[in-house]
């Protein structure tokens, strides 16, 4: 059966599709009423962004999402966004600006399909399920159109999936990988079915930083749901603060993105907190995903031998464990979390240059970084803490 031509449509706002036309590209494993496979794609998610200010005017984040209109209804959306600069993206192209610039370019504004401040893979290019060939290649056409008819440099798709991959790459998009850490479940009944993977030597490295993390004078406590109050997001706002003033100078969300977060996803998140005395002094915030636990923030007002280890990667692993969650992710870059049993994994992003001299410099430097990454999981896969043969 033929299915019509799409009409492709620029929005000023996610607000401009229907939540349920979006989600049912996005997330339509929902329909059977459980939970999303990837809830930072989900129409409440990127609303929120919106919402509370944390893309939009002054942020450098413009929300410009797309969809395709087909017999009706819509059949594909992206959440796309023009870009004055390449900050809160977790895949970095500043030396592609400084060199694009220095040849006398303009690289800035251009395009982006993410979730803006969330390096975790998932679809960019979302279709309702039976549109993956024909609302993929409408997506990067048309967007591919609107960067060349607005004289932008390029179009950038972060985190994307390797079925994306294969379909970019057959498009004609430039492939970059890069690095992460992820825990895998191998069927654990608890964390000790963990631990008896590991070497001895790691084994024990672990208990102790579990022993010596939870002696920091208080107790420890895993909310979601109903569970969560106004005073821990008061609390977790302070830790943010702290963690995205160290990190990144300004941090990214705004207060009000944690309320809508509690308003719209209460659900789906799970924050880990230290209380001592009745308060929180350290927290890390998740989301839960069908399958996966995504670890995303963390920050403390006091310090505490291994705290962050057990609040962010060790609680973690007990909440997939006891939720049969089958990995979790725990946000970019950080070597240290190989001897926590977190292994290295191959992260995707497709690219589209404007100009074919610049593309041309580019496509050659992917190709021995690809080569680079892959020889870098390799070798720290063999540093794992894991039984040789286990």
């Amino acid at each position: 059966m033929t299915q019509p031509t799409p009409e492709f449509t620029v929005h000023r706002s996610v607000d401009e599709i229907r939540a349920a036309d979006w989600d049912a590209c996005a997330i339509p494993e929902t329909a059977d009423g459980g939970p999303a496979r990837d809830p930072f794609v989900s129409h409440a998610f990127l609303q929120a962004l919106e919402t509370s200010g944390s893309v939009g005017p002054g942020t450098g984040w413009t929300p410009r999402p797309v969809s395709l209109r087909a017999g009706g209804r819509v059949v594909a959306v992206a959440p796309l966004y023009i870009k004055t600069h390449s900050q809160g993206e977790y895949v970095f192209d500043h030396a592609w600006a400084n060199a694009f610039e220095r040849a006398g370019g303009a690289y800035y504004p251009k395009l982006q399909v993410a979730v803006p401040f969330t390096p975790v893979t998932g679809r960019r290019l979302l279709t309702l399920p039976g549109f993956e060939t024909t609302g993929r290649a409408a997506l990067v056409q048309g967007m591919e159109q609107l960067a060349s008819q607005n004289g932008l440099s390029s179009l950038h798709l972060t985190f994307c999936t390797e079925d994306e991959v294969r379909a970019g790459r057959d498009m004609g998009l430039l492939h970059r990988t890069g690095q992460q850490f992820h825990w895998e479940n191998k069927d654990y009944t608890d964390f000790d079915a963990f631990l008896a993977d590991l070497s001895s030597r790691k084994r024990k490295a672990i208990r102790r930083e579990r022993r010596d993390a939870n002696g920091f004078g208080g107790r420890i406590v895993a909310l979601t749901g109903d569970d969560l109050r106004p005073e821990h997001w008061d609390a977790f706002w302070q830790f943010y603060q702290s963690t995205g003033a160290r990190k990144w100078g300004t941090p990214y969300l705004s207060r009000a993105f944690f309320d809508l977060l509690h308003r719209r996803m209460r659900d789906s998140v799970l924050l880990v907190l230290a209380m001592r005395d009745g308060r929180p002094m350290a927290g890390a915030l998740n989301l839960i995903g069908r399958e996966t636990l995504f670890g995303r923030y963390w920050g403390c007002t006091e310090h505490h031998p291994f705290l962050h280890f057990e609040l962010c990667y060790y609680r973690a692993i007990d909440f997939a464990i006891k939720h049969r969650l089958s990995r979790v992710e725990a946000g970019a870059q950080g070597a240290h979390k190989i001897a926590r049993g977190y292994l290295p994994v191959t992260t995707h992003s497709l690219h589209w240059i404007a100009g074919p001299g610049f593309r041309g410099a580019v496509a050659r430097f992917l190709e021995e970084e690809r080569a680079a990454v892959e020889d870098a999981n390799e070798y720290l896969a063999e540093l794992g803490p894991f039984k040789r043969g286990g």
